[in-house]
């Protein structure tokens, strides 16, 4: 264990849990269980399937393998099963284990197989409301693995974008179950509910900033997102060369989100609600900032007169990055973003994770800034923002 987490508690604002094969069927309502998502035998593949739907591959859902070492990340995604991945991946117990001896005291976590922002259930499943009763199940047994853990495990809830209405309701069961934040789509009308700009969404946005609910929206959150991912590297591009490309342009996608929730006027209409970009680094936001602000003036200033605020200084009122590898310019870069605005990530198991001394290669990293600095974003800012 590195010096850092000696000194405070240090919190890691983006990990993963790959779904235990049981997680519905364990959970079934009765007679339900051969209703609910399960792991079949797919043409040879380990495959969560449910009714005439599949949720995709049920694999290892990381890189780090029982040896504790790190695979090739076209392997491991593609080939690797649950049995061959490191069993933090998947057991809370060994989680922590697993992050006592790295030094971080909580972790933020998100899912693997229902889609990074629940999508996958929406894609497989059509009847709206056996979709809901597994949603609810999901979240449930997240509750209970958080509450387990001594709210050292914090999963985030994942919505049902499908219905407003049911979003509204789930994060407010979200909260009473003790959950930190929910997790959501970038493109709810894949699923066929209105686009977040749409003022339909008001109730929401209402609802979870006054509920203390930060609202993440991670990388590839939806069947869009994952749709350019599958389409960034040319065709004739070798598969790790792909993976590449798609991982990299995956980050600089999430400045969809963010110029859009800021264009939309949420941020302005709800000066309470906090947003999180996650697994999407940080170093692009000053660039995209600037230019947003230089846009909004040249393209709609008669819209931009409406807003009290600078596009850029609605981000620094209300909304956070996840930040990680990223090491260069780093005290411009953090001057420029907030010091109060950056979350520390790891991406445990995932291939881009900092494994298996993640403190100290952001010691090293960021070894230009200041230890007050450091210490917001290696956990003061997060441990505010999730009451912990």
């Amino acid at each position: 264990m590195t010096s850092t987490s000696d000194q405070f508690r240090v919190v890691d604002a983006d990990t993963h849990l790959t779904e235990r094969h049981d997680l519905w069927t364990s959970r079934a309502p009765a007679g339900m269980k051969d209703q609910m998502p399960h792991v079949a035998d797919v043409e040879g593949e380990p495959t969560w399937v449910v009714g005439n739907g599949q949720l995709g591959r049920a694999g290892a859902g990381g890189v780090i393998d029982t040896e504790e070492h790190k695979g090739r990340s076209s392997e491991a995604l593609y080939q690797w099963t649950i049995d061959q991945i490191h069993p933090g991946a998947y057991d809370p117990v060994v989680r922590l284990e697993t992050m006592d001896r790295a030094g971080i005291y909580a972790q933020i976590i998100f899912p693997n197989a229902v889609g990074l922002g629940g999508q996958n259930l929406s894609e497989a499943m059509p009847d709206e409301a056996l979709r809901l009763l597994c949603l609810e199940i999901y979240n449930d047994s997240n509750a209970e693995m958080q509450a387990a853990s001594g709210n050292r495990l914090l999963p985030m809830a994942v919505m049902p974008a499908w219905n407003i209405d049911a979003c509204v309701r789930e994060a407010e069961r979200a909260r009473t179950l003790g959950m930190r934040g929910v997790n959501m789509t970038h493109d709810p009308q894949d699923q066929g509910s209105p686009d977040l700009a749409n003022r339909a969404w008001d109730p929401f946005w209402e609802v979870c900033a006054a509920l203390e609910l930060p609202v993440h929206f991670h990388i590839g959150a939806s069947q869009t997102a994952m749709t350019f991912f599958e389409n960034y590297a040319w065709a004739s591009q070798q598969e790790d060369i792909a993976l590449g490309i798609g991982g990299t342009l995956l980050f600089v996608g999430n400045s969809r989100v963010v110029v859009n929730m800021i264009c939309s006027g949420v941020l302005e209409r709800h000066p309470d609600l906090k947003v999180v970009s996650v697994e999407s680094g940080a170093g692009w936001l000053p660039f995209v900032l600037e230019a947003l602000d230089y846009e909004m003036w040249e393209n709609a200033p008669q819209e931009r007169e409406k807003w009290s605020l600078k596009p850029s200084e609605y981000f620094k009122r209300q909304m956070y990055a996840t930040m990680w590898f990223e090491r260069i310019n780093i005290p411009a870069l953090v001057d420029a973003v907030g010091e109060g605005n950056i979350l520390f990530e790891t991406d445990f198991p995932h291939p881009t994770c900092l494994y298996p001394d993640p403190l100290s290669t952001v010691n090293d990293n960021w070894r230009e800034l200041n230890q007050d600095t450091r210490n917001k974003i290696l956990g003061g800012n997060a441990t505010a923002l999730y009451r912990l």
